[in-house]
């Protein structure tokens, strides 16, 4: 087969995979407060931006590669790249260093970004470029879209899946924790990686009545900005799991030893997650009293609030009971 016939090949397999895709994320209700965004998911042709990607084996990562020669592994790279899954896209010493996101998720993370026509957009951690393919398909200007990593190899690699895919936003390299003062400000800004603090960079850079979403303790924060020094929002319901933001200041939390909790309490995923936002402000019993006594809370009724150099998290109400300092 010839490269013409393959391309027609691989187009007419990858529209078809990227239909069944947006059905899949149909009927998980992720975008059904903004609708608009599936007609994004419907036109970025996500398998540009993952060449390769590497599926985890007992013994490893299996490799996929969109240039094989056996036709057979051609086509599992292709299906792979749209299945509602995460892609492990860079590995260094066998560790993950870079990914892309579930659709499933990115949907629901950009509807709760609450993006309007006109909007300028900051994108922390770029990635393979299709979060930020995503953002100016949404936007229809390439111009509003910024998006920045911390290695040269990545931004370079996302800069020519954007344009195989027709898209020119700005990539730049840099420490995504400072922001990209030169282009703001910012309506909003979107992280793709996790935070251990809320860098005050990211504040002062976008416009009171903003938004800031962003990955946080295994759950998602959605931060409405008040000015350059306060924001405060509450969790999505979803879980989240991401790699973390390199160059990000602020200390990583240590193992939190559970003897004493219960066994089903310490691999419930709500429990762990009060773990995780506590930080070892609670001890593990005293965390698992709270919880059982709270009713369990999902990530919901969490939130966080950021004022000066202060930052903390709560349950329920900023002013309650129950609020914990996070690293400033």
């Amino acid at each position: 087969m010839d490269g013409h016939a393959r391309d027609a090949e691989t187009g007419s397999l990858a529209a078809e995979a990227r239909d069944a895709l947006v059905r899949e994320i149909d009927a998980t209700g992720a975008w059904d407060a903004d609708p608009v965004w599936r007609a994004s998911f419907a036109a970025v042709p996500r398998h540009l931006f993952v060449p390769y990607y590497f599926v985890a084996r007992p013994r490893g990562y299996e490799r996929r590669w969109g240039e094989s020669p056996d036709p057979a592994a051609r086509e599992r790279w292709l299906l792979g790249a749209y299945e509602d899954v995460p892609l492990a896209t860079r590995l260094r010493d066998g560790e993950l260093v870079s990914s892309s996101s579930q659709p499933s998720l990115m949907a629901l993370m950009l509807t709760a970004l609450e993006v309007a026509d006109g909007d300028r957009v900051l994108e922390i951690g770029t990635g393979t470029g299709y979060h930020a393919a995503l953002l100016a398909h949404r936007l229809g200007d390439d111009a509003l879209v910024t998006t920045v990593d911390l290695e040269p190899e990545i931004t370079e690699a996302a800069r020519r899946h954007l344009a195989a895919a027709g898209y020119r936003p700005a990539v730049l390299t840099g420490d995504g924790a400072r922001g990209v003062p030169e282009r703001a400000p910012y309506d909003r800004i979107v992280a793709t990686c996790e935070l251990s603090t809320v860098p005050r960079a990211w504040l002062a850079q976008c416009r009171p009545g903003g938004r800031i979403l962003m990955p946080f303790a295994t759950g998602v924060v959605a931060l409405d900005v008040a000015g350059a020094a306060r924001a405060e929002g509450r969790f999505l319901a979803t879980p989240a799991y991401f790699v973390p933001l390199r160059g990000c200041t602020g200390p990583v939390p240590e193992p939190v030893p559970l003897g004493g909790v219960p066994a089903a309490a310490r691999q419930d995923d709500l429990f762990r997650f009060l773990l995780a936002l506590t930080r070892g402000r609670l001890g593990p019993q005293e965390a698992y009293v709270l919880w059982e006594r709270e009713g369990r809370p999902g990530r919901a009724r969490y939130g966080m609030t950021v004022s000066g150099e202060r930052a903390w998290a709560w349950l329920d109400d900023p002013a309650g009971p129950y609020s914990w300092p996070l690293p400033g």
